[in-house]
């Protein structure tokens, strides 16, 4: 078979229930998300949640009435409610509610309801909960899963050819809150707090200070409970306020307003664009021209937070200036870098000149931009020990003097 575009797969290991064995009989199930091919019936691949496509059932019947009315939109609405509470999900105590159920009771805010009442397209036809509802209908006992792309990227995300990503946010974690329940599953590795070195303290007077936050430290308070850059600035400045964030794997300069006056005055030269910051990163690969300017539009992929995509159509316009400061064969003097992962090629410096959420992980990885992703962007590239973006050098004008500041570290990717 060749594939014409590329495609989510996924594999779950299980053991079937084999009476007189001493240990475990495994198996693996093999399903891909969607249609393949134009098809859901490929053998090899378990079978859909609901089969749709049948071409004398009432989906595709009515489909075909519905094309030949005036009134499309009403009818398509039932027609779509309809196939809903046809999707059955099962979970592991070998309960079921329909995928309306499944959506309201996982949506339980009011906001959210409102504004996604159902929910999208598509929903319950991802690998994992074809995979689990097979497993679950033919008593069998799921060990482990994981899900791959196999292919080129889509257009406006990034999908690397062989390489493992979570299911969905927004349409597959709502149906596998319900399906994995009464199975005993490993912690969320989400939910889990990081260890992490306190911030430093760079310079600081009466009014503000400038710290350095280390990889892996969230920069405001999250709903982990994991400790904060905001957090640790107010246990020593009661009227602590961050003037701006980094991402929670993003290391480097962070500002810390210590009055009102102090913020306020920081704030409103982020606002007119006359911070100026300059960043660091070890990208994997080499781009093509050693000095440039990326232009692309990003939003965010609603069914799939956190991550970013490329969006001509709607997406807000985002610029990042990069310059190559190394290029070797993977071989840097690593005297500086972690020797947990071995480095790649390249190390760039990155002004942003818009602030849009993934900016530079976005404008690195994706075959628009650079096409080299960060070196430990589990979001855009490959996991490693820590995410290689520092925010490395900030210049400002202090709140109180007027006089124009700059600082820049030096200690650049030390963990």
């Amino acid at each position: 078979m060749h594939l014409t575009e590329g495609k989510m797969f996924g594999v779950l290991v299980v053991s079937p229930v084999s009476e007189g064995q001493d240990g475990p009989n495994l198996a693996f199930l093999a399903a891909y998300s969607g249609l393949l091919e134009g098809r859901n019936d490929w053998p090899y691949f378990v079978p859909p949640v609901f089969d749709v496509q049948q071409p004398d059932g009432h989906f595709k019947t009515r489909e075909r009435e519905i094309m030949q009315s005036e009134d499309h939109k009403r009818m398509s609405q039932d027609l779509q409610l309809w196939l809903f509470h046809q999707y059955q999900f099962l979970n592991a105590r070998g309960e079921t509610k329909d995928l309306v159920e499944v959506w309201q009771d996982y949506h339980s805010s009011p906001k959210i309801r409102k504004k996604f009442p159902l929910p999208p397209g598509g929903t319950g036809d991802c690998c994992a909960p074809k995979l689990l509802q097979y497993a679950y209908q033919h008593c069998l006992r799921p060990v482990c899963m994981a899900e791959f792309w196999w292919g080129e990227s889509p257009k406006g995300l990034i999908r690397h050819h062989g390489q493992f990503y979570p299911a969905c946010s927004g349409k597959c974690k709502p149906v596998l809150t319900w399906m994995l329940q009464g199975l005993e599953v490993d912690p969320n590795p989400e939910a889990q707090g990081l260890r992490h070195q306190e911030p430093r303290i760079v310079w600081e007077d009466e009014v503000m200070a400038v710290v350095d936050k280390p990889s892996g430290m969230l920069s405001m308070p999250g709903k982990i409970g994991d400790e904060s850059v905001a957090a640790w600035a107010q246990k020593r400045w009661p009227e602590a306020v961050l003037v701006h964030r980094l991402d929670m794997l993003t290391s480097g300069i962070l500002l810390v307003a210590k009055t009102a006056e102090a913020y306020h005055s920081l704030q409103k030269q982020f606002e007119d664009r006359t911070v100026k910051k300059k960043y660091l990163a070890i990208v994997e690969g080499t781009p093509a021209q050693e000095h440039g300017i990326i232009d692309l539009p990003l939003s965010s992929d609603p069914m799939n937070r956190p991550y970013q995509m490329v969006d001509h159509e709607h997406g807000k316009r985002a610029i990042t200036e990069y310059r190559v400061v190394y290029q070797g064969d993977g071989s840097f003097d690593t005297s500086q870098i972690s020797q947990k992962n071995r480095p790649p090629d390249t190390l760039l410096a990155l002004w942003p000149h818009t602030g849009r959420t993934h900016q530079l992980r976005m404008h690195c990885a994706h075959p628009d931009g650079l096409g080299c992703p960060i070196l430990g962007d589990e979001l855009y590239g490959k996991k490693a020990d820590r995410l290689y973006l520092q925010a490395q050098a900030i210049s400002f004008v202090h709140p109180t003097t007027g006089k124009r500041m700059h600082f820049e570290l030096t200690n650049t990717f030390i963990i």
